[in-house]
């Protein structure tokens, strides 16, 4: 089995009691997640966030703080073969500091948007959404929640 591993970046941005999400295009099936995105080789993950949010958004941010990471593998099918896919995502707390609501176009993303935090759970999103709320309300010292067993699976 090929063995894969995927380093990424993500943004929690709040504010007025809503966050900023990006509509990811998951083999045409659209879900909201987190913006953000994988690095680049070479690209360290706190310049990664400010790309990828930039991209996705429009907006220009300033990270605020690192609020964990998360880490999870699922098998999965490429082009025919088994792959273990291992990712790791860096997420971070930050606020918009310029830039004009966009979306982005080519990409794997095809819109964002601001969403009330009381209406996330209605969303058709992944899960590292809640993964990233549970980072941002909980706030632990570890980086994780004290029981990432319980942690949803990855997108």
């Amino acid at each position: 089995m090929r063995k894969k591993l995927r380093v990424a970046a993500y943004a929690i941005c709040v504010r007025d009691e809503q966050i900023l999400l990006a509509r990811w295009l998951n083999d045409g099936l659209p879900e909201w997640t987190l913006p953000g995105g994988g690095m680049e080789h070479g690209e360290d993950p706190y310049d990664t966030v400010l790309r990828e949010v930039e991209e996705e958004t429009g907006y220009r941010i300033e990270v605020t703080g690192l609020l964990g990471v998360r880490s999870h593998r699922i098998p999965l099918r490429r082009r025919g073969r088994s792959v273990d896919h291992h990712g790791v995502g860096l997420v971070y707390e930050a606020r918009v500091t310029a830039g004009e609501l966009r979306y982005e176009i080519g990409g794997s993303t095809d819109m964002a948007a601001w969403h009330d935090l009381d209406a996330v759970l209605a969303l058709k999103r992944v899960p590292l959404v809640d993964y990233g709320l549970r980072l941002w309300r909980e706030r632990p010292a570890t980086g994780r929640p004290a029981d990432p067993v319980s942690n949803p699976p990855a997108e």
